[in-house]
């Protein structure tokens, strides 16, 4: 059995945010589990698969995770190394108000139609931003619970966000190649190492990944590795290490690709990421990109 130890980030009338840490020992479906209450989960490291009757969804960095009130669900966890999540909870009528009507189940009590939607680069700073200022307590609750408003809409918009729509069996293929991908991000995998791992034609993966992603399996990759850096870059000094563990061709590849993501670039972000300064608010202290671009 998985050991996972969670700690309170917020907690307010509106937002709950919990930050959830599990070890992966559990390679095999867990026992059934059941939500309590309905939330959005963010995996910022590691992965992990979440099984809903015969749904199987492959949770990691570019996703986030609808979590129903009620809902039965499994975890597992294929590729060692465990995983790390956020766990945002919203009040109902908020969440309804917030969520598109074609997204959500109808009726009492609020639900979701589908188990995830990729989410975009923006989201991704924002999560980091808010479990940053948050367990470092320079989040003022005020701009945290915006944020938090900021992310959810973010993550459920037509524009910023992206709900996979294809056959099951198309869907299990995508997953098999994310999970190779996850595997060793740093590796340099060729287009035909993955349709190895994977069973399939070069060609036949990266028309169905453009298909039920609607972005190429390369981007997606990149995605991955650069919601790594974000997770990481309070941990490196030098910032042309975390690039080429990250499987970056040099610092330049790797600065320019976290730029055109987040909208500042890796020694700026880590300038401004490292000060623990007290009374700093959270846009200055930890923020991996400008608040304009966020918003």
């Amino acid at each position: 059995m998985s050991q996972f130890s969670t700690a309170p980030l917020l907690k307010t009338k509106m937002v709950t945010i919990r930050d959830i840490v599990c070890n992966g020992e559990c390679r095999h479906k867990s026992d059934e589990e059941c939500a309590h209450r309905t939330s959005l989960v963010y995996p910022y490291r590691g992965v992990f698969m979440r099984h809903v009757g015969r749904n199987d969804t492959v949770a990691e960095a570019n996703q986030v995770l609808f979590f129903n009130t009620g809902q039965g669900y499994r975890i597992s966890h294929p590729i060692e190394g465990g995983d790390a999540c956020i766990d945002l909870a919203i009040d109902d009528s908020m969440l309804e108000e917030l969520t598109p009507k074609e997204q959500a189940q109808p009726g009492p009590p609020f639900s979701f139609r589908r188990q995830r939607r990729r989410i975009d680069p923006r989201a991704q700073a924002l999560v980091a931003l808010l479990r940053h200022g948050l367990s470092r307590n320079v989040a003022e609750t005020l701009e945290a619970e915006i944020l938090a408003l900021t992310l959810v809409r973010r993550s459920l918009g037509e524009r910023t966000s992206h709900a996979a729509g294809a056959s099951a069996g198309r869907q299990k293929l995508v997953d098999r190649a994310k999970l190779v991908l996850s595997s060793d991000l740093a590796r340099r995998w060729t287009l035909s190492e993955i349709a190895t791992e994977v069973g399939v034609s070069p060609v036949y993966l990266t028309q169905v990944f453009q298909q039920v992603e609607a972005t190429p399996l390369y981007r997606y990759q990149l995605r991955l590795r650069l919601a790594r850096a974000l997770d990481l870059l309070g941990q490196y000094e030098d910032l042309t290490a975390l690039g080429l563990d990250l499987g970056f061709s040099s610092h330049s590849h790797f600065s320019a690709s976290f730029k055109q993501s987040f909208g500042q670039t890796p020694a700026a972000r880590h300038s401004c990421g490292g000060s623990k300064s007290p009374g700093r608010s959270l846009k200055i202290s930890t923020a991996p990109m400008p608040s304009s671009m966020i918003l």
